[in-house]
């Protein structure tokens, strides 16, 4: 197989302008995946969905999300960012368009498994293009400032959307939605640079090597815990589970919940902007990733501790700073970046998104079963969902665990 390069790096003009055409295409993508929070309560209520039926819904974004990444990651290696992201939106708004005209739960599940599988590259071909096209320090940068985009887009699925139900319906937005795609594949063609061929570089070994040499590097392991149920976890609470919370256990209504939700993405936007206006600067003064991993991820397991506890006094609040605690395992994407190889950015990404959104999976789907399972106990429904989250909580110890120990006997906490 030939190998591919793109130039070095970017001009800064250039760059800019770049960073921001994918920039709209994530804010979508991340709308897509925390809409469902907003619209749970409609959904439920027409499609008569029960908590697992709601927890499938959401996960099946990220199983199509996951089918992708493996194949993902060797297209991204071999044709670039521009070329893997157009034909991957191509399907995000074939699955918005059968999002808008499902009439059954199986049918909305086809669909959302159709977007998760259309909107998978829209943050990994960036990231993948920024390997090469910016210096370590600005990757850090516009790795956080991607997820902030991201963040923009989750605050807009909340408030925003919940004033535009009455308008247009939730099948309306989704027509809107796959516009607004195409309109994002319409700018992304304009302004990112193809992918250029070349000769194979001296490490063309690698590319070879498909994703074996990946899954079996150090410090690709020894940040899969926190990636999995940490980061995992957090995406899973963002993207869903937060917002029942504050309607069964809380007690919010529909549009006081969606306002909270609004108040948490809110909160995880102004985090990863200060994580990209501190990351360089940590970098330079030698803090790796995994060291503020290391101290900084025990305080989201002390706040969720807190809202278990706290029950129907645990509001948006805490689960806002529940979140922002968790964004410390954040930094452990563009980790895994750097410390492979720049030819396997692609795979070394994809491989690790794979990871975390099979953990996203998994918790949004475990929770919603063992809410229904705890039932069967005879347990109030505020009291199932302290106990799913206690459970979760516990799972995030023991990753957490995993990871200081894989860190603490590697030298200097890295290790290939």
């Amino acid at each position: 197989m030939s190998a591919t390069h793109l130039p070095d790096h970017l001009p800064a003009r250039t760059a800019v302008i770049v960073f921001l055409a994918f920039v709209f295409a994530y804010f979508l993508s991340a709308l897509l995946r925390a809409i469902t929070a907003t619209l749970s309560p409609t959904l439920s209520a027409e499609m008569a969905l029960s908590a697992g039926d709601l927890g499938l819904l959401a996960g099946g974004y990220f199983f199509g999300f996951a089918l992708t990444q493996l194949p993902l990651g060797n297209w991204l290696d071999r044709y670039g960012p521009r070329s893997v992201v157009l034909g991957f939106l191509s399907v995000a708004v074939a699955g918005c368009a059968a999002f808008a005209m499902a009439t059954s739960f199986s049918g909305l599940l086809a669909a959302r498994v159709l977007i998760g599988m259309g909107v998978s590259a829209c943050l990994m071909a960036p990231l993948t293009g920024y390997r090469r096209w910016l210096t370590p320090a600005a990757q850090l940068r516009a790795n956080s400032w991607m997820l902030m985009s991201g963040s923009l887009g989750m605050v807009a699925s909340t408030l925003p959307v919940q004033w535009l139900m009455p308008l247009t319906g939730w099948r309306g937005l989704f027509w809107l939605l796959a516009g607004l795609l195409l309109l994002s594949m319409a700018v992304l063609a304009y302004t990112v640079p193809r992918w250029q061929q070349a000769a194979p570089p001296a490490s063309a070994g690698t590319a070879a090597q498909g994703y074996g040499f990946i899954w079996r590097h150090r410090y690709f392991r020894q940040m899969l815990p926190v990636g999995i149920v940490n980061y995992g976890g957090m995406i899973a609470v963002q993207t869903l589970w937060a917002g029942p919370w504050m309607v069964k256990v809380a007690g919010y209504t529909p549009e006081a919940a969606a306002a909270g939700l609004f108040g948490i993405n809110l909160s995880m936007l102004c985090t990863f902007w200060a994580w990209g206006m501190v990351n360089p600067h940590l970098s330079r003064r030698g803090f790796p990733p995994e060291r503020l991993i290391a101290w900084g991820m025990p305080l989201s397991m002390g706040v969720l501790a807190a809202i278990v506890l706290l029950g129907a006094d645990a509001g948006w609040a805490l689960w806002a700073l529940f979140c922002v605690c968790s964004t410390f395992a954040s930094l452990s994407q563009p980790a895994v970046a750097l410390a492979l190889p720049a030819e396997a950015a692609g795979r070394a990404l994809s491989a690790y998104n794979l990871a975390i959104f099979g953990g996203v999976f998994a918790v949004q789907w475990g929770i919603g079963l063992l809410i229904e399972g705890l039932g069967l106990l005879g347990w109030s429904e505020p009291a199932r969902y302290r106990g799913a989250f206690a459970i979760f909580g516990m799972c995030c110890v023991f990753a957490y665990a995993a990871f200081w120990r894989a860190w603490r006997s590697l030298p200097a906490g890295r290790a290939s």
